[in-house]
């Protein structure tokens, strides 16, 4: 059946018994069998323990560990009490972490799925645009100034095509003379948005223009140009596996979200009167 290799049933059925299991553990649980007993165990001494020691690079003596286990129960009783009095109730910062808390469930549920190459090339189909190169492109510019006189260009134009030095035409500016080959929008970041929209329709080395700039007139000469591309599926495998990652845990929340308040009823006042 096609749906036991769906991704998606893979993570409901993974985040299902993730899910059950906390529900089982969780302290809530266990306080519901006994409110007023606090235990603890063997492993929870030993992750006090390696706790300490990851942090200070070396085992706690018996005083420390039996500070660390004081700390702990003294915790796990304010804890309770706060419980009893209501106090995690409207408070934003907690209610903000157990719901923070929930989301890392669901993106380790979706960690634990690796797609097969199908799934990503499906994906990858869906977003070419975002994995397309960038129209790059190399050329030569002589700066006219911000309004140079009439006939100026076309004097200037046929001078450089009679192989006249581009130096000895072009004004004084702060712009580089030439750009080797860069992505558009990097050329642009130069010398101006818009700058690059025309270029890539010139001739390859022939001088060419004007075009105008965010500082003034430009004759340009293409020296290359390298077309975006689609690069295939092996080229950038794990930037589309981690993107698919990302954006089906955001589908995966959502559908975690909708099923778990169908266990709900929810009533709201109607917003949009309201809001008038």
């Amino acid at each position: 059946m096609r749906l036991l290799k769906e991704p998606l049933f893979h993570f409901f059925l993974i985040g299902a018994a993730i899910f059950i299991w906390f529900h089982i553990i969780s302290p809530e649980s266990e306080a519901a069998v006994d409110l007023e007993r606090i235990e603890i165990t063997e492993q929870d001494v030993t992750l006090l323990s390696d706790q300490f020691e990851a942090r200070w690079k070396r085992p706690p003596n018996t005083a420390e560990l039996q500070a660390l286990v004081d700390a702990s129960i003294r915790e796990e009783v304010l804890v309770r009490e706060a419980k009893k009095l209501g106090l995690d109730r409207g408070d934003t910062v907690i209610r903000s972490r157990l719901s923070q808390k929930m989301g890392f469930l669901t993106e380790a549920i979706a960690a634990s799925v690796v797609p097969e190459d199908e799934v990503l090339e499906a994906f990858r189909q869906q977003n070419l645009d975002q994995y397309a190169t960038p129209h790059k492109i190399a050329f030569t510019q002589v700066f006219l100034g911000e309004n140079p006189a009439d006939g100026e260009v076309e004097q200037a134009l046929d001078a450089l095509r009679a192989q006249q030095e581009p130096a000895d035409l072009s004004r004084s500016t702060l712009l580089p003379a030439s750009m080797p080959l860069s992505a558009t929008r990097v050329v642009d970041s130069v010398y101006g948005n818009g700058f690059s929209d025309g270029l890539t329709h010139f001739a390859k080395g022939e001088w060419a223009g004007p075009v105008l700039s965010g500082y003034g007139v430009h004759l340009v000469k293409v020296l290359e140009i390298e077309p975006s591309q689609n690069p295939p599926l092996e080229e950038i495998r794990e930037v589309v596996l981690r993107d698919w990652l990302r954006a089906t845990s955001e589908d995966l929340a959502q559908a975690q979200y909708e099923t778990l308040a169908q266990g709900y009823e929810i009533i709201v006042p109607n917003v949009a009167e309201l809001s008038e």
